[in-house]
């Protein structure tokens, strides 16, 4: 039975991919327009160490914790499929721009100078979350297995400070039949190379299988623990070396 909170109109704003991408995009427009905001002051005018510390204490506190747990949720769920693996290269490599702009701004030897990196680095995390919201979300939409208000949720998590469970074994058996899947590849979103966790299941998950060949091809390790005839166990695990 579903219960009302399951129930939506899809592609509306009751729709939860609707909502999650709503508050993705509410998020990186607000640190967008933050960093914009603490660059256009005048370092000279408006005291500018004052100005220095607060562009240097957004850009390594909520600005880094946001790369971060972006790069463990969303860009996570896409690296190993085929279909995104080189945009979250792209957009990890944007990334670690951002992040060598907010190292040169710690080491800035004036207010001045402070300036001219925070405009850079806000150049470069603009054209960054416009291909977040612009490409990353429809792409993670289509995703199969990818389940975008779960990962979302997981990213309001991680800059809230708290933390991922990441259980060792997942039971789907009392889990609804439209909620495995996606709670799976979550899980094996956030697997380290040479990682794994155990499914435990009451048939043999084929289709699953299916759905990492087709998403994960050559990333992901099964192994059977236990065949049937009435519990089913796969250990699945990230490859070592693999792209993801």
């Amino acid at each position: 039975m579903t219960s009302p909170s399951e129930i939506y109109i899809e592609s509306t704003e009751t729709d939860p991919v609707v909502r999650a991408q709503s508050v993705l995009q509410q998020t990186n427009q607000r640190l967008q327009g933050r960093l914009a905001t603490l660059t256009e002051i005048d370092p000279v005018a408006d005291a500018g160490e004052s100005v220095r510390t607060a562009v240097s204490d957004f850009c390594t506190g909520e600005l880094l914790r946001y790369l971060s747990a972006c790069d463990q949720t969303l860009y996570a769920a896409a690296a190993g499929a085929a279909e995104t693996r080189l945009l979250v290269r792209a957009l990890r490599t944007t990334a670690s721009v951002v992040r060598q702009h907010i190292d040169k701004l710690s080491s800035a030897d004036s207010a001045a100078s402070a300036a001219v990196i925070a405009r850079a680095t806000e150049a470069v995390l603009r054209a960054h979350l416009a291909v977040e919201r612009s490409v990353l979300l429809p792409a993670l939409v289509r995703l199969p297995g990818a389940d975008l208000p779960a990962l979302v949720a997981d990213l309001d998590t991680l800059l809230g400070g708290g933390r991922l469970e990441c259980p060792a074994v997942i039971d789907v058996r009392e889990i609804p039949h439209g909620q495995r899947h996606p709670r799976i590849f979550t899980r094996f979103a956030r697997l380290a190379p040479g990682e794994t966790f155990t499914l435990v299941n009451n048939h043999d998950p084929k289709p699953l299988h299916r759905e990492f060949q087709s998403a994960h091809p050559g990333t992901f390790t099964w192994e059977y623990v236990e065949s049937g005839p009435e519990q089913w166990q796969v250990r699945i695990g990230r490859q070592v070396g693999s792209d993801d």
